[in-house]
């Protein structure tokens, strides 16, 4: 989150010395576009909130309502001190601060869509989906997403407190590794969805939550793809040459940029969650383990391996199941 230019100071925190996605907060359109985000934002908070108190209620738990619910809380934080940041551009706190929310808030929808395409790909291919190694590669990929964010967060407060070129360069160093590793995790699921669809399978598909499975596999798509585009965008963009502030503020780092790859892609995906009920189509049995324990864990014939016939469509072994939703 950019600061004006032409301020200086003897001490740190000091002001920022090139541009950055977004450029100088301004009235206009800053104000605007970050008063129509925060709305948006809000309504969010309330739907995924009302579904989860809704599920709770009828005993159904799924938490990731609640995660998402948090999210949006994190990215009405956001909004709210990039407003400040225009009412007193000189607060470099404040412009901490929200940098420091720009960059970790989005990494919740990251793991939200992990974690769909893990349930995905265990629906699909049991024995490889609930394998210790696949499993275990989850866990070191969340630790290391959390190592990233850390150490991502440091170097960006880093930035602000020193001066010194090789301190810089190291900086930004890590900055450009956290960019381009999140890139990879935010494309990831897309990567799995076609993993599933081209392994052959020996195993109807372990069936859970409601509706077709295809349009599990395509949310699953449509929130990686949308994900993707802001984070490749944003690694991309980082790897160019940094601008001093001296000099105009580049096309690519403007007003439009900032706010469609970052809470334009993000608010679309937390939308496309709520109107496809994400509550309802991923939902697991509670205590499940293992291949076959989401069918079991909904009453369902749990699928055998067969020995004559490969699996490769989705709507094939949608039909050896119960439909609960027209999509």
């Amino acid at each position: 989150m950019a600061m004006p230019a032409n301020q200086t100071q003897a001490g740190p925190p000091y002001l920022p010395q090139v541009w950055s996605l977004g450029g100088v907060a301004k009235d206009t359109p800053d104000l605007a576009a970050s008063g129509a985000f925060l709305g948006l934002f809000i309504l969010g908070a309330a739907a995924h909130m009302l579904i989860h108190r809704a599920n709770k209620k009828k005993g159904k738990r799924f938490g990731i309502s609640h995660f998402i619910f948090g999210f949006c809380c994190a990215r009405i934080s956001t909004l709210v001190l990039r407003i400040l940041v225009v009412k007193n551009p000189t607060s470099v706190g404040t412009a901490i601060a929200a940098q420091v929310l720009i960059l970790s808030g989005v990494l919740l929808l990251f793991i939200v869509n992990l974690i769909f395409a893990r349930r995905i790909i265990r629906a699909q291919h049991p024995r490889l989906g609930w394998h210790r190694t696949v499993s275990a590669g989850f866990i070191a990929l969340f630790v290391l997403i959390g190592a990233t964010l850390a150490a991502t967060v440091a170097v960006t407060v880093l930035m602000f407190y020193t001066l010194n070129p090789d301190t810089r360069r190291a900086a930004r160093g890590v900055q450009l590794y956290a960019a381009t590793f999140l890139a990879v995790v935010a494309t990831l699921p897309m990567l799995m969805m076609l993993l599933g669809v081209v392994l052959p399978r020996r195993t109807r598909v372990d069936k859970f939550g409601e509706g077709r499975f295809r349009t599990k596999v395509l949310v699953v798509l449509s929130a990686s793809m949308l994900l993707s585009f802001g984070a490749w965008y944003r690694a991309l963009t980082s790897y160019i040459d940094p601008v001093p502030r001296s000099e105009p503020l580049p096309g690519y780092f403007g007003k439009a940029p900032f706010y469609i790859v970052i809470f334009g892609v993000e608010i679309v995906v937390v939308w496309l969650y709520f109107f496809l009920r994400i509550d309802k189509r991923f939902r697991t049995p509670d205590g499940a383990k293992g291949p076959g324990s989401y069918a079991a864990g909904q009453g369902l014939t749990p699928p055998k391996p067969g020995s004559d016939i490969i699996y490769t469509e989705l709507g094939s072994v949608e039909d050896q199941y119960h439909r609960r939703g027209a999509f």
